[in-house]
């Protein structure tokens, strides 16, 4: 296998990821009868969008990456802003006593 094909190989991991993610938003919003954003979809943005970006960089393409790297920090972020959140309000188990 070349390294070209090799590299290919990489770009579309990293779309079928990227592509993967809206999967997943589209049956998590399904199940709830709502639209949801699962963690999964921003995990998966990042992922995909980092392979992307990483195969962007082998092109030399300065638009796609200028597009997958910034869209990498809006993803970094909402991870943060969830993280946050998870850890300002804990679930509660049903075993501990409701006040």
């Amino acid at each position: 296998m070349s390294l070209e094909n090799i590299w290919l190989a990489i770009g579309f991991l990293g779309q079928g990821l990227f592509f993967g993610r809206w999967v997943v938003q589209w049956i998590a919003s399904e199940k709830k009868a709502e639209s949801q954003v699962p963690v999964s979809f921003w995990y998966m943005s990042l992922i995909g969008g980092l392979i992307t970006l990483a195969y962007a960089i082998y092109r030399e393409d300065p638009v796609f990456i200028a597009g997958q790297s910034i869209g990498s920090i809006v993803y970094v972020r909402n991870l943060m802003l969830i993280s946050r959140a998870s850890q300002a309000n804990p679930p509660v188990s049903p075993s501990s006593p409701q006040t």
